[in-house]
């Protein structure tokens, strides 16, 4: 930046006319100016030398602030300005009772209203939902809460997480999520107005499956809902689930917490696909005529055609279809042989 590296260069000049002007109390006129200029010189030069490195350093000093900046809520701001309050009108107060002492000078008052200042913040931020600002929007405070996005909702795959038991904690759903598949669902488009039926569909059967609690936290100020939503996770301390990436991204730069199922689904995909080349050691018949059975490093089955004639052999064989079943998983697959002969 233009403004850091100028700053840095009049510091440098500074710097540079204090250390002439010292020494030129010890020596004439004349030759004080001549040492002053030339010390003004090197401190701009050295400072001109030292820009880019003290950018870099205002650069990661900017973004450390940034980030900071953006995960402070305006409860905890509220909450650390009246704990300031408090700690000054102690520290008047303090003054005032011990200004006769003879030992207590404006240097104890100074450490007092410091010791004060860090204890009633502190206090303060640690407690801020418990000082009933009316300033802001109150948000009930629960720790494991998951805060459901519309596009997680319309996709549905959340009801099999939530009933195979991987989805814990309270489930909220913000009114104004509500709000928006409501005006999907009357929307004119077809499209449009099936996937809000379907997501209001989605939420009957959630909350068959688990009570869901409806949040009224509304922020007017606030433009869109993606960004009440990071802000709600902030206010509220809950997680979001949700499918779309681009939130994912935003919300964790705030310090949220993001559960994302398609993420999850990518990771719980299968290592093995259709035409994926293994070896594998038949090591028994299966239930078919000349079918071999062999396994995977990780106990999964699979299943041979023509292959119990390898019957103890490592072999080579070419996947043909994965299935998950009630059991396991298992794997089909056929010669590497009989491939390359089709």
């Amino acid at each position: 930046m233009l403004l850091i590296r100028v700053v840095t260069m009049l510091l440098g000049l500074l710097l540079g006319f204090l250390a002439g002007r010292g020494l030129a109390t010890t020596q004439t006129e004349e030759l004080g100016m001549v040492n002053t200029l030339s010390l003004m010189l090197a401190g701009m030069l050295t400072a001109l030398l030292l820009a880019p490195r003290v950018e870099n350093v205002g650069q990661r000093a900017a973004a450390r602030f940034t980030r900071w900046y953006a995960r402070l809520s305006p409860r905890s701001v509220a909450a650390a300005t009246f704990g300031l309050i408090v700690a000054l009108l102690v520290s008047v107060l303090l003054s005032s009772l011990l200004r006769t002492v003879p030992f207590y000078t404006w240097i104890w008052n100074l450490v007092v209203t410091a010791v004060l200042g860090v204890f009633f913040v502190s206090f303060a931020l640690r407690n801020a939902e418990s000082f009933g600002l009316l300033a802001f929007p109150q948000v009930r405070r629960k720790p494991g809460s998951k805060l459901l996005d519309s596009n997680v909702i319309i996709d549905g795959r959340i009801v099999e997480l939530l009933r195979s038991g991987f989805l814990e904690g309270e489930l909220v759903v913000p009114a104004f999520i509500l709000r928006e598949l409501q005006t999907l669902s009357d929307h004119h488009d077809a499209q449009k107005r099936t996937r809000g039926k379907r997501g209001l569909a989605v939420l009957e059967d959630l909350r068959a499956l688990r009570p869901l609690r409806i949040e009224d936290w509304d922020d007017p100020a606030l433009p869109t809902t993606d960004d009440k939503l990071i802000r709600l996770a902030r206010e509220s301390g809950a997680r979001i689930v949700t499918n779309d990436s681009n939130l994912g991204k935003i919300a964790r730069l705030h310090g949220v917490e993001i559960l994302s199922i398609h993420e999850a689904a990518v990771a719980l995909k299968p290592q093995v696909q259709a035409g994926d080349h293994l070896t594998v050691t038949i090591s028994k018949g299966g239930q078919q005529k000349n079918q071999g059975v062999g396994y995977l490093d990780d106990g999964t089955m699979v299943v041979v055609e023509d292959a119990i004639k390898f019957r103890g052999k490592p072999t080579r064989v070419v996947v043909v279809n994965n299935v998950q079943t009630n059991v396991g998983r298992m794997i089909f697959a056929k010669l590497e042989s009989e491939e390359g002969a089709a």
